[in-house]
């Protein structure tokens, strides 16, 4: 997601690494920049807790010291595996610490790693970076809240600027030490150290209130790991199935109400680890960043929470592009097509096939918009669906619609979507041929019905889409729909000059079957003036009357 001259090493994509030094864990991301966007090859995280220490983390202790240090030494070795330029830039514990001296010179004599601790305003501009890569929201007027263990970042952004910055003095680590690290575990006692840290959280919030209040914004993001471990507490209390990422993932006020309840109700460590989707390893300070989490929302008057799962680190890899080749954030504002054209780019054969057949699928849905009732929302799913139909080819020919699903379904490459819309995108492009969606097949079953109904219609468009680009020819130039006196639906097909479209019509017909069902009415697809194919145009083709055309999907 980098626009701009990619820089190179001895002719090749360079490869940079970021790594963020934060109060409780240190992460790395090893990243290769090819084609405006980072093609992630390596994470690594490992919990250190440098904030651990008592004294409202004034002071690094020896053995956090010695955990840092030994972590960055790793990460070093795994970046330079990939020949990886690596960053390192340090956040509340190190940037607070009255002995990080002592820290920067032991990751540089121990390490070989040069730590450059950032403000607390360096470091919300980073966090914005790295959202702006994994959340479809350039051009909305955004808030990021990212809670840390030892401060929350507030930003307030639109189209890659800054209209307001704050870090606070509030992470998961810092608020557990303060209220509940000698408070006893009883019921009534964490009832009311749980109060007491929302009246403190509540005081440091009222400056960020005042600000976010009068900017205003239209969506909210959470981003870190005490934020996702919120979240996925959240998915573990739904009927659904889990979902299989948080990506852009929504969840309500009233649901995160709901977890830090959850969590009162046990007043021990022992027994929020058991906590479903709560990793127990977060289990002594999942409290005191849920109750951040809670108080943010109803001071800065959220109502709904989109996740990312991109942050500081990733911000760190475009902050560093930019310094090299003076890149611009103008791709941000179309980043779920530039994803999506991405993996086509890496894996379909026919990438112009693909691309025309998304076309005409296009037209198909606007033509057919007052039969079928679906919105741009879904427009957009069937344009990405009929892009990366085809990129199980990848893998193989023989059954590749299902290959197609698992590449989507599993790859790392699609930016800006959520966990259901991936779902139902690798589901289309699963069903652009062979059988149709059938509820006995595990993964359509596992869909609501409506979403099975959204996938019926988006497949049957596209399947029609394949059939008019038969031969991979473009022959077809646009096409048009009208009812006839019998109530059929009539799709008249203009072909290009001087294209002969007759097995692309016919093509189209023998795929119309799931379209008309998910329909509910008879469809006749119609060229202007153009003659049906004769019986040697079949054969030639491999086609014969009252077959089902499946070359060429």
């Amino acid at each position: 997601m980098i626009r701009g001259v990619t820089p190179t090493q001895n002719g090749q994509p360079a490869v940079l690494a970021a790594v963020d030094i934060g109060t409780n864990s240190v992460h790395l991301v090893v990243a290769r920049v090819e084609r405006e966007r980072f093609e992630v090859l390596e994470r690594e995280r490992e919990m250190v807790r440098l904030g651990s220490s008592a004294g409202d983390m004034k002071e690094m202790t020896d053995a956090a010291m010695d955990r840092g240090v030994e972590a960055l030494d790793r990460f070093r070795q795994v970046a330079a595996i990939h020949g990886a330029e690596l960053r390192a830039v340090a956040t509340s514990a190190v940037r607070e610490a009255a002995n990080q001296g002592v820290f920067i010179r032991r990751a540089k004599q121990e390490a070989g790693v040069d730590v450059e601790v950032i403000s607390g305003f360096e470091e919300a501009r980073l966090i914005h970076l790295g959202v702006l890569q994994a959340v479809p929201s350039f051009d909305r007027q955004m808030l990021v809240c990212d809670l840390g263990g030892g401060s929350t970042e507030f930003v307030v952004g639109r189209k890659g600027d800054l209209l307001y910055a704050r870090s606070l003095k509030l992470g998961a680590i810092r608020m557990t030490l303060r209220y509940f690290a000698d408070t006893k575990p009883t019921p009534k006692a964490m009832a009311r150290a749980a109060d007491a840290c929302r009246a403190d959280i509540r005081d440091t919030l009222a400056p960020v209130r005042r600000e976010v209040r009068r900017l205003g914004f239209e969506l909210a993001v959470g981003s870190s790991g005490t934020i996702g471990a919120v979240f996925q507490m959240i998915s573990a209390r739904s009927d659904g199935p889990a979902p299989k990422t948080l990506k852009n993932l929504v969840v309500t006020r009233d649901e995160i109400d709901g977890v830090v309840k959850r969590l009162l109700k046990d007043p021990t460590e022992k027994g929020r680890a058991k906590t479903p989707g709560l990793d127990p390893k977060r289990a002594d300070i999942i409290l005191g960043g849920a109750l951040i989490l809670e108080q943010a929302c109803a001071e800065l008057g959220v109502e709904e929470l989109t996740f990312s799962d991109y942050a500081l680190r990733e911000g760190v890899l475009l902050d560093t592009w930019n310094r090299r080749s003076g890149g611009t954030l103008d791709h941000l504002a179309d980043l779920r097509k530039r994803s999506v054209q991405h993996l086509a780019d890496l894996m379909d054969e026919d990438v112009a096939h693909s691309e025309w057949v998304a076309h005409l699928a296009l037209e198909l849905f606007d033509a057919t918009a007052s039969r079928h009732g679906l919105g741009p929302a879904d427009r957009e799913l069937l344009e990405a669906g009929a892009l990366l139909a085809n990129v199980g080819l990848y893998v193989s020919h023989a059954g590749h619609h299902k290959h197609s699903y698992y590449v989507i379904r599993n790859s790392e490459h699609l930016t800006g979507f959520t966990d259901r819309e991936i779902e139902l995108v690798a589901q289309v492009a699963r069903y652009h041929r062979k059988s149709g969606p059938r509820k006995r097949h595990l993964e359509f079953g596992l869909l609501s019905v409506a979403d099975q109904d959204r996938v019926r219609t988006l497949a049957g468009l596209l399947r029609v889409a394949v059939g008019l680009d038969r031969n991979h020819a473009q022959k077809v130039a646009g096409l048009r729909s009208r009812p006839d006196e019998d109530g059929r639906l009539v799709i008249e097909v203009r072909a290009a000059p001087g294209a002969e479209i007759g097995l692309d019509l016919y093509a189209a017909r023998q795929r119309i079957g799931l379209l008309e069902d998910a329909l509910g009415l008879d469809i006749d697809i119609v060229g202007e003036g153009e003659m049906p194919p004769t019986d040697d145009d079949l054969a030639d083709a491999g086609l014969f009357p009252g077959a089902t055309a499946v070359a060429g999907d």
